[in-house]
């Protein structure tokens, strides 16, 4: 007999863990599933007398590895936190080793001895544990870190069906480091015109505070005087924003919370996810996003051999729009029933045209995967379009905001003291 140490998740999702008396580390894991726990972490403390301190010892080391390469880096379940760089390095090595032709176990040792890996190695640890006890990968992502998301761990699974993980990896990979790379830049295009948002904010605090009070004392103190319609305006609102400051800023706070409430509501995202499409601008990026990912998943597993109605499911769960996933219900549902594909696109309502005619082209020549993947680089290559032109669009609609608001103060301000010396003179 020899005893084990685990760390597993309960039902609740709290960490239990606790020492187990079993024959091996199959039965150990026999008996906690019989607890109703999954194991995070499971290691045999001793075989005798005479390895307990040796074993002991090796847990030591190993935890104090474990705690020096992630301190702080578990959840409240236990679950490993990564960035999004660490999830990208740890798609891209994964992808080259299984494409060079390594087995999945083997290509998680390999990452799991390169020191040059760092935080990853412990990623690969626990992956590579839960593939040998019998486990399909994608679960194994979803119980090691909840930083890979659903959409990957859908994407592995689909990998997994088709045979094609390595290509789904590999795609995946580029996709995280075009995300990554587009938010880099929309940080940077953003510096800018936050330094205009906040400079406009600053001049209008100045305007507020001390410009237009100043003013109003001018104006009050010429005899005869009379305050031009656009100062009593400014006066107005300078007036109102200094009595009713704080309730703004409360209120805009609370609704912001309030709605981001509702949009995690359950009963709401099927509403939140409609909408979005519908937003100008935003509403195009989510859909051409969404055919990318979209074709691109078909496409490879279609080609790998797996049926097209398997194929439409997992990239179906590979979806996270809800309205989106309601149409791939009814194109799915048609197909089932032995409509084409093309003809279901069409009873769906949500694809457009082009993209239905290049699967009717492929369906006709016996070319489906080939046609996805056309379509698919075409959509993308309208994608990056839609980026660009947002991207674009950021810094003209900022300048000419604060232009108006600047301006139009400055203006009123300026015909105000123009107004009142032309008074002086008159009299």
């Amino acid at each position: 007999m020899a005893i084990f140490t685990y760390k597993a998740l309960a039902k609740n999702g709290n960490l239990d863990t606790g020492e187990i008396t079993a024959f091996d580390r199959s039965e150990a894991l026999q008996v906690l599933a019989g607890r109703g726990l999954q194991p995070v972490k499971l290691s045999q403390l001793s075989t005798g007398d005479a390895a307990v301190g040796k074993k002991k010892q090796s847990a030591s080391s190993a935890n104090e590895r474990g705690s020096s390469t992630f301190s702080g880096r578990r959840d409240d379940q236990g679950l490993l936190k990564l960035k999004r760089a660490e999830v990208v390095l740890f798609t891209e090595e994964l992808s080259e080793m299984l494409s060079a032709g390594l087995q999945l176990e083997p290509a998680l040792k390999s990452m799991e001895n390169r020191e040059e890996l760092g935080s990853l190695k412990d990623v690969s640890t626990e992956i590579r544990q839960y593939v040998r006890d019998g486990g399909s990968f994608s679960v194994a992502l979803k119980k090691t870190s909840d930083s890979f998301g659903p959409l990957y761990c859908s994407l592995a699974a689909a990998g997994e069906a088709s045979g094609a993980l390595d290509t789904i990896l590999e795609r995946q990979a580029h996709y995280l480091k075009t995300l990554q790379q587009l938010q880099s830049k929309v940080t940077l295009a953003l510096i800018y015109p936050a330094f205009l948002i906040l400079a406009g904010i600053g001049v209008g605090i100045i305007f507020v505070t001390k410009l237009i009070p100043q003013l109003t004392d001018l104006i009050s103190s010429t005899p005869g005087g009379k305050i031009p319609l656009g100062a009593k305006i400014l006066i107005g609102a300078s007036d109102f924003f200094q009595e009713w400051w704080l309730v703004m800023l409360l209120t805009i706070v609370g609704s912001a919370l309030v709605f981001k409430a509702w949009k995690d509501a359950e009963a709401n995202k099927l509403t939140w996810d409609r909408a979005k499409l519908k937003i100008p601008l935003v509403g195009r990026v989510i859909e051409s996003r969404f055919y990318v990912q979209f074709l691109e998943t078909l496409a490879n597993l279609v080609g790998n051999g797996l049926p097209l109605l398997r194929s439409l499911e997992l990239a179906r769960d590979a979806t996270q729009n809800l309205h989106i996933r309601q149409h791939m219900n009814k194109v799915i549902e048609m197909v089932g029933d032995g409509r084409s594909f093309s003809r279901s696109l069409i009873q769906s309502g949500i694809f457009p045209p082009l993209l239905i005619d290049m699967v009717s082209v492929g369906e006709k020549t016996g070319k489906i995967d080939k046609s996805l993947r056309r379509a698919a680089e075409r959509y993308d290559t309208e994608l990056n379009k839609s980026l660009a032109r947002i991207m674009e669009l950021i810094m003209p609609v900022v300048l000419v905001v604060m232009a108006l608001l600047i301006g139009t103060m400055a203006y009123l301000m300026i015909t105000a003291i123009f107004q009142t010396i032309q008074n002086l003179g008159g009299r």
